[in-house]
């Protein structure tokens, strides 16, 4: 659950304290995180997978809400691809909830390769149909499939931009719209 974390969250605006968001595909992601897979990124962009998709309930259905996403890194490390006694490939293409961006695994167990690169700029992707009131946020399940992510640090389509070789965790926001301000 999600809802009533954070700062601050006893004193959550009445539109969104008692919102929840439940993760579809919740058994894909956990088997994912527990395989410890990893997604590898491009300059060009690509899309999450699986796909970030969650059901709300909770919301105000006659308020205005904005959903978004952004991505915090998960520690200061930089990583690198070690190969296994087992002589296994690196798993590619897949991402776990850490959304680790193309790091190393050995041996059952990621190697640290040093210290992080500077974060790269920070950005939020907002779901394309924001705003929107909360009985449609409620109505059907709300996919992410449009985000993309690269490690393109010029890149200007938007995308959001991660390191490679790092770890990531993605955070979902429902934001209240406050029709009495701008």
């Amino acid at each position: 659950g999600w809802a009533g974390e954070g700062p601050g969250a006893g004193g959550k605006n009445r539109h969104v304290c008692h919102a929840a968001a439940r993760l579809e595909m919740g058994s894909l992601w956990e088997e994912f995180n527990r395989l410890g897979t990893e997604m590898i990124v491009t300059k060009a962009g690509r899309r999450m997978f699986p796909t970030f998709q969650v059901k709300l309930s909770g919301l105000d259905p006659l308020a205005d809400y904005v959903l978004l996403m952004d991505f915090i890194p998960l520690d200061d490390k930089r990583y690198r691809w070690g190969w296994g006694s087992r002589g296994r490939g690196p798993h590619l293409g897949v991402l776990s909830p850490s959304l680790p961006c193309r790091y190393a695994f050995h041996s059952s167990s990621w190697l640290a390769a040093g210290r992080a690169e500077p974060a790269a700029p920070g950005r939020v992707h907002f779901h394309p149909d924001s705003p929107a009131k909360g009985a449609q946020w409620m109505r059907q399940i709300v996919s992410f499939d449009k985000l993309k992510l690269t490690n393109n640090l010029l890149d200007d389509n938007g995308h959001i931009i991660l390191n490679s070789m790092h770890r990531y965790q993605p955070r979902f926001h429902v934001v209240f719209v406050d029709p009495r301000r701008d």
